[in-house]
């Protein structure tokens, strides 16, 4: 999937609206995969994309992003032409569900120079801690429209 050497990378398969909010997440990560399935199940307005770091797509965003897809150790999302990475992404999405999950913007006060480096442990640690597949999770049927691989 990466580019060889002197060569262009692929250009995304499929180029997201501008009105999409899109999450990039590691496909082969268990926990990563469960992050999406909550997603799935808590976003009632359906306003969640999905594209796995190891796709075309995926890693086309992660690089115009200024992310490696090759270390895949953050969490993007893409919402209204801005990039959130880490714990701001997760609290973005939380938000964006609506109702009482806004509330978890109130861990905004504790300092995203305390939040991130908690993200990233995690992040180093997710495959040792809650395994990895040798495949990337395939959604249900009634899903697979919302993912652009």
């Amino acid at each position: 999937m990466s580019a060889t050497r002197g060569s262009k990378p692929a250009e995304p398969a499929t180029v997201p609206a501008a009105g999409d909010a899109i999450l990039v997440y590691d496909g082969v990560c268990l926990l990563c995969s469960r992050w999406v399935r909550f997603v799935l199940a808590h976003d009632r307005a359906r306003r969640f994309r999905f594209a796995s770091m190891q796709s075309a797509n995926g890693r086309a965003l992660l690089r115009a992003h200024g992310l490696d897809p090759d270390d895949p150790n953050s969490l993007l999302l893409l919402e209204r032409g801005h990039a959130s990475t880490d714990s701001e992404a997760i609290l973005r999405v939380l938000a964006g569900f609506g109702g009482a999950w806004r509330l978890a913007g109130v861990l905004r006060l504790v300092p995203r120079m305390m939040r991130d480096p908690a993200y990233r442990w995690l992040a180093r640690n997710r495959y040792r801690w809650f395994g990895r597949s040798d495949a990337c999770w395939l959604p249900a049927p009634e899903h697979a429209a919302r993912f652009l691989d």
